[in-house]
């Protein structure tokens, strides 16, 4: 409504200007000039209130429509399944949720108000030209269709254009992210100038082609200009010999000067608009694939009473998405039994950690079944499948949030009662006790202010708050010190009790009081027993506790 106000007030302007030159200086009667040019600031007053609201009113939705773009965005994020994240980088990711969103965000909100508003004024002006004068309209509309194909041409090269400058910022804030992320390690290589540079070269190439992208759109702006105002020249010279010949009035031509100039002014804005929203829909064709795109992984809702927490694979063969070639696992048979504790041990790349990828249905095998209590992962709510499976890495991953909201990370709705019980368990409430702020401390990006004993005993009182019904121990203590492995082992074998459980260890302490010992090979089970059976067979087992094992 306030577009159509707006732009209806516009189109009135020259006809009040006609008006008074036509008809109230013609009767120099000054009474009738006043009266006619408080009808134009009557007429302009409305014009401004019905604009203000306008940009509010479209600006507002705008707004409103990005935020909730940015969310799904980042929920069609969330939703992917991990081999997703194999092949793609935090920082293409997080480009996608600032910038192209940001590109989008003009375009939805006062570009597509700018572009409706001088829509309807060239097709309001086009048809107030045409009543006033059929024969200037003509002269005036012949730079109308070089205008439209030059624009669509211009459009076309200009999405193009502005998908690959989105691409190259993208792979700028891979490397931003990257380098920030491992501050660390590029200070102790002094690899700062280095990244500096790295960081430059993808720069350049986004400003290469935002250069190539600037140069189109100029060239295409003043052509258009040229045109329209090459147009309105035309109009001053023809209506000129109209009036001189006493065909038209002074006025009439006045107005529809007035008229071309503001149907100039639209095209001009609208090809400003439409480049506008080309560059939006490179950044948008970004935007809609991931929000299209669906996980491959399929899912149901099916979430059993309890959880017996017996585990079976049956001929499991898997191959990573992200590098097919790799045969990781090779015909796997291995079943847990409710409560057992199982060690899986084996030289780098053997698969162990695939084995608990697997449990816990990050992917899915690429034949053979994964079940639990007997039925295929598959058939399960993912959700409740991984409320049963808890884990301990080797290195946790803690938030940049306190220490209580870590802890209950597992369970949002634990109370401060249960969250410390679970750190008393897990051998933490002593030395977070100890800090100033005690659980409310912050632990900074990736717990970086903790040491690798407390950060790993936070994980593990965040998994004693989740109690769930297997356990994953992935190398949980190898990159400790004695003393912080003797109190998170101590934690660990609490939190073990009662669960069925998957080790995988490197260092012989961690093995030793399994029930049994799966001993892996470049993908396949080769030896199963406990330590004591395995260390008497000549085999793979006995030769890495004296290679690895025993020089830990």
């Amino acid at each position: 409504m306030c577009l159509a106000i707006g732009s209806a007030t516009t189109l009135a302007f020259p006809q009040a200007l006609r008006f008074i030159l036509d008809e109230a200086l013609g009767r120099r009667d000054p009474s009738v000039v006043d009266r006619a040019a408080l009808a134009m600031v009557v007429v302009l007053a409305i014009q401004a209130a019905a604009g203000s609201m306008r940009f509010i009113l479209f600006t507002v939705a705008g707004e409103r429509i990005v935020s909730r773009l940015r969310e799904d965005v980042y929920r069609a994020i969330l939703r992917q399944e991990i081999a997703f994240f194999d092949s793609r980088t935090t920082g293409e990711l997080t480009s996608r949720l600032a910038s192209d969103t940001t590109v989008l965000q003009n375009t939805v909100s006062v570009n597509v108000s700018m572009a409706l508003r001088n829509a309807v004024t060239v097709v309001g002006g086009v048809g107030a030209l045409v009543w006033t004068s059929p024969k200037l309209a003509a002269v005036m509309l012949l730079v109308v269709p070089p205008v439209a194909v030059g624009a669509v041409l211009y459009g076309r090269r200009v999405r193009t254009l502005s998908r690959e400058v989105q691409d190259a910022l993208a792979g700028a804030s891979e490397v931003a992210e990257e380098t920030i992320g491992g501050m660390r390690t590029v200070r102790s290589f002094a690899a700062e100038e280095a990244e500096v540079a790295r960081y430059g070269r993808a720069v350049e190439r986004s400003f290469k082609l935002a250069r190539v992208r600037a140069i189109t759109g100029g060239v295409f702006v003043g052509a258009a200009s040229l045109g329209a105002f090459t147009a309105a020249a035309a109009v001053l010279w023809y209506g000129g010999h109209l009036v001189l010949d006493g065909a038209m009035s002074v006025g009439q031509l006045t107005s529809f000067f007035v008229y071309t100039l503001v149907v100039a002014f639209s095209l001009a804005a609208v090809s400003d608009v439409w480049a506008d929203f080309m560059k939006a829909s490179g950044a948008g064709a970004r935007i809609f694939e991931l929000l299209d795109r669906l996980s491959p992984m399929t899912s149901t809702e099916v979430r059993p009473e309890i959880a017996r927490g017996a585990v079976t694979f049956e001929d499991v063969s898997f191959r990573y998405p992200a590098r097919p070639e790799a045969q990781v696992l090779s015909h796997v048979t291995l079943a847990l039994s409710p409560g057992e504790v199982v060690a899986l041990v084996g030289s780098s790349g053997s698969g162990k950690s695939t084995i608990a990828a697997l449990l816990a249905r990050l992917y899915d095998p690429e034949s053979g079944r994964v079940l639990l209590d007997g039925r295929d992962l598959k058939e399960l709510d993912p959700n409740w499948l991984r409320q049963q499976v808890g884990a301990v890495a080797q290195e946790p991953l803690l938030f940049s949030r306190s220490i209580a909201d870590n802890i209950r990370y597992a369970r949002p709705e634990a109370t401060d009662a249960e969250v410390e019980q679970a750190a008393r368990t897990a051998n933490a409430f002593d030395f977070v006790t100890g800090f100033p702020e005690g659980f409310a401390t912050k632990v900074g990006e990736r717990g970086v202010q903790l040491s690798g004993g407390q950060k790993q005993r936070i994980a593990i009182a965040r998994a004693v708050l989740k109690d769930p019904r297997i356990l994953v121990l992935d190398e949980a203590t190898s990159a400790l010190d004695a003393e912080s492995e003797h109190l998170v082992q101590d934690a660990l074998d609490r939190l073990m009790k009662g669960r069925t459980t998957l080790v995988i260890a490197h260092r012989l302490s961690t093995v030793v009081d399994a029930d049994r010992v799966v001993v892996l090979d470049h993908g396949k089970i080769v030896q199963q027993g406990n330590h004591r059976s395995l260390l008497a067979e000549e085999g793979l087992y006995k030769r890495l506790v004296e290679k690895q094992f025993v020089a830990a």
